[in-house]
């Protein structure tokens, strides 16, 4: 069993996500490990990454006792101001959910006894949904007590390298200002360091003016990514009561609306540094509780299996990750940022 978090190469990675695939005991320590790790790497004072490996090591000693295997991700939050540990697993549920978020409750012979009660109560912010014979995803958030938080946008994301792969060719990124939240995935062409670099690359150039309209934000990426391998990328920006999309490439935007999709918007053809024709943006109308998800290449595949009305009502940072889990069985890099209004 190899449990090794791949190390990462520079401070410029920093978005990208842990991945533990928890069969054995022997990854609890390991996502402890990695929990306080990633705490300390994104500022959190004091007493935090401890209380963040205890939920890291909460989660993933829930996989191994009761899951019939599972992932725990723990990555930066898409804002940069706290830590998220994210637990995915296929089955069997919880049956009695009330009871196991009682802080104390165990049903494992030799705990300790803490379990998700305690995983509720530490965590600043927790998000749990089950169904029985389907599995489990929980989320547990860390944010710094004087971090300003977003409040109009509930955002999650998991960004994954290729299976065997240190380096990750997809990258994303969110910019919130007075009226909107600007959301960007890139998915730079193959995979390993050229990819990256064209990931990288994209993610300043979107940064230097996110608020900027989409199709110009789009073709100063093209600049950007002129003396790089290229990349696909799609840029979002969401209202409260609409969702632009204009993309380049394989990138595709999923909205959600009543536990269906409402739309699906796909980017024109062109790869962003060689060849992009002029931007256009669509514009759809959004319902009230209506999400979206931005997603790069290969993860299209989840919603053509008669998606379930559990997967598309789950909230941002779940859904996230349950695409994410469903896609590791391919070996490409792996991007889904999913966005709702709060």
């Amino acid at each position: 069993m190899d449990h090794t978090v791949r190390d990462r190469p520079s401070p410029s990675l920093e978005g990208l996500t842990d991945e533990i695939d928890v069969d054995h005991e022997s990854a609890i320590p390991l996502a402890a490990a990695a929990a306080r790790d990633r705490a300390r790497r994104v500022g959190l004072p004091g007493a935090m990454p401890d209380q963040a490996a205890v939920l890291a090591s909460e989660l993933a000693g829930n996989l191994v006792k009761h899951a019939a295997g599972g992932t725990v991700y723990i990555q930066p939050l898409p804002h940069g101001e706290g830590v998220e540990i994210t637990a995915v697993d296929r089955g069997p549920g919880i049956l009695d959910l009330d009871r196991s978020l009682t802080d104390g409750y165990t049903t494992a012979a030799g705990s300790l006894g803490a379990g998700l009660g305690a995983v509720r109560r530490i965590a600043s912010e927790f998000a749990i949904r089950t169904r029985p014979g389907s599995g489990t995803l929980v989320s547990a958030r860390l944010v710094a007590p004087d971090a300003v938080r977003p409040t109009r946008w509930r955002v999650g994301s998991v960004c994954l390298p290729a299976r065997e792969e240190r380096y990750c060719g997809d990258a994303c990124a969110v910019a919130e200002t007075d009226d909107s939240l600007t959301c960007l995935v890139v998915d730079g062409l193959g995979h390993g360091v050229s990819a990256a670099e064209a990931a990288r690359s994209a993610l300043r150039s979107f940064h230097t003016a996110p608020d900027r309209p989409l199709g110009e934000i789009l073709t100063t990426l093209h600049r950007a990514l002129r003396h790089t391998r290229g990349a696909a990328a799609g840029v979002l920006r969401l209202h409260s009561d609409r969702a632009e999309y204009c993309g380049i490439g394989n990138v595709r935007a999923v909205v959600l609306s009543g536990g269906e999709i409402a739309h699906r918007m796909a980017g024109q053809p062109g790869i962003v540094g060689w060849n992009v024709p002029t931007p256009r943006a669509r514009t759809v109308t959004l319902e009230p509780g209506a999400g979206v998800v931005l997603h790069s290449d290969g993860i299209e595949s989840r919603w053509s299996h008669n998606p379930s009305t559990f997967l598309l009502r789950l909230p941002p940072p779940l859904l996230a990750a349950a695409l994410a889990h469903d896609h590791r069985r391919t070996r490409d890099d792996a991007t889904v940022l999913a966005v709702r209004a709060a």
